[in-house]
Order: C-alpha cells, then sequence, then structure tokens
C-alpha cells in the first residue's frame, strides 16, 4: 500500500477510500495534494483488488480549494527571462493540474464525492470528475475563482455544465454564490443529500458495496462508456460501444453472473 503526504488510502472489500488530509489547511489544496491526488488515482486504477473508490476529507471540510500559497509560488517556478516562456511555463502547470483532476476520469473504476462542509473553488473542479456526488446537509458548494479575479481553469467550466445544465453553470461560475446541500440536490450537482457526515459516509459505503458486488469488467465498461457518450454523439457512443462489447462482452464475468443467477447464488468474480 503506497503512502502519500497530504492523502490517506485504506481498502477494504473492494472499496478505496481516499481521504483528502490537511484538517488544519481546510483541505487546501497544495502542490504536493495535487501530485498525490494523480498518484492515488493511477493506483487505484491499477490495481485488480479496488473496483471502486470514495472520496471525501478529513476534518471540518471536504476542501477550501487551492492552497492560495501555491498560487503565489508560481512566479518563481515559471519565470523566464523571455516573456513568451514564461507564459508558455504557466500554460504547462495548469494543463498538469488539469490532468491531475482527468486522472479521475480515466481511473477505470467508480469514483463517489462524498462532501461535508465547504467545497469550494478547486473542489468544485475535483468533485465534478468524479462518476457520482454525495453530501450531508451541512455541505455548501462556490465556484471561488472570480473573487480572486481569474477564470476557474481546471475543468469546472467545461465538466459543471454537463452536469447541471449551462445557465446554472454560468450563475454559479460568475457569482461565486454558495450552494447549499438541498439546491445542490435540486440542480442536480448531487445525487443525494445525508443528514449527518456519519450517515454520509455510511450511505456512500453502501453505494459503493453495491457497485464492487457487481461484475467488475461490466462496471468498467459502463463508466468507459458513459463519459465517452458526455463528449461524442449517440451515433459514436453508439459505435463504440459495440466495438467495446464485441471486444469484452464474453468475459468469465458475463458466464458467472448468468450461472449464479440461475442457482439462485451470489455471483464471486474475477478483480
Amino acid at each position: 500500500m503506497p503512502s502519500f503526504e497530504t492523502l490517506t488510502l485504506s481498502v477494504a472489500d473492494h472499496i478505496a477510500t481516499v481521504r483528502l488530509n490537511r484538517p488544519e489547511k481546510l483541505n487546501a489544496m497544495n502542490l504536493a495534494m495535487w501530485h498525490d491526488i494523480r498518484s492515488v488515482f493511477q493506483h487505484i486504477d491499477a490495481t485488480p483488488e479496488i473496483r471502486v473508490a470514495v472520496l471525501e476529507g478529513e476534518g471540518k471540510a471536504f476542501t477550501a480549494g487551492i492552497d492560495l500559497q501555491m498560487m503565489m509560488g508560481l512566479g518563481p517556478q515559471i519565470r523566464d527571462d523571455c516573456d513568451g516562456r514564461t507564459r508558455e511555463n504557466l500554460r504547462r502547470v495548469i494543463l498538469d493540474l488539469q490532468d491531475t483532476l482527468t486522472s479521475l476520469e480515466r481511473c477505470r473504476k467508480p469514483v463517489l464525492a462524498a462532501v461535508h462542509g465547504a467545497c469550494v473553488g478547486g473542489g468544485i473542479d475535483l468533485i465534478c470528475c468524479a462518476d457520482m456526488r454525495y453530501c450531508s446537509a451541512d455541505a455548501w458548494f462556490s465556484i471561488k475563482e472570480i473573487d480572486i479575479g481569474m477564470t476557474a481553469d481546471v475543468g469546472t467550466l467545461q465538466r459543471l455544465p454537463k452536469l447541471v445544465g449551462d445557465g446554472m453553470a454560468r450563475e454559479l461560475a460568475y457569482t461565486a454564490r454558495k450552494v447549499d446541500a438541498a439546491e445542490a440536490k435540486e440542480i442536480r450537482l448531487v445525487n443525494r443529500v445525508f443528514d449527518t457526515p456519519e450517515a454520509l459516509g455510511a450511505g456512500v459505503r453502501a453505494i459503493a458495496a453495491d457497485i464492487a458486488a457487481k461484475a467488475p469488467l461490466a462496471i468498467r465498461g459502463v463508466k468507459e462508456m458513459i463519459t465517452y457518450a458526455r463528449d461524442h454523439s449517440v451515433a459514436d457512443g453508439l459505435n463504440y460501444n459495440a466495438t467495446w462489447n464485441a471486444a469484452m462482452l464474453m468475459s468469465a464475468d458475463l458466464q458467472e453472473a448468468m450461472m449464479s443467477g440461475m442457482s439462485k447464488r451470489p455471483p464471486t468474480f474475477k478483480d
């Protein structure tokens, strides 16, 4: 099991629990955390035992977003005598941060975000990459970048409109206003609201356990197909789906699922 500077990872019953772990900083996303996020989801993707992941935060908040000290430290990192090269360096930093969050989408296993307390700025970018989002009644959300004079640039403006619609995404990005748990469910940012953080943890783990009990290869295919369909036409999605099943359908998972159904016993799937 790898260890991380800013995250904790535990695995039980085929479920990986990833916890942002800078509670004294409200889990603000410093450079080490960005690196850890990509590394942990690469590990989850590559580990057959893990079938689903839960992402949560330690302490009072899910995350306060990108660490402002990290932003302030970018100057020396990107500086070059040539202005054009300085700007190219900044572009490469932004692309790398984008890639970090896309690691959740690249991960073949479903990722369930469980949000309590504040989820601000970069936290919205992060949860938009998850397969599903859940929260407790104390949660609140804000696309905060506009309040520090910048355009959000690591995924919110690209992914959030697909979740809540164009008009609502624009309103939230233009105003940075707070969205409470009830409204988050109403606009379909989250699937479900739980009364307390404790109920959130138990509820999300129950959903994760249900996913972990299904045929792993088929679950990975469902994630691949839905993510692909989001960014392609219906015709393209259907064509890819046919190609995927032509390659993957005749699997041990299919035979086990059919046999277990016929014999009325729980299926046992290979990782």
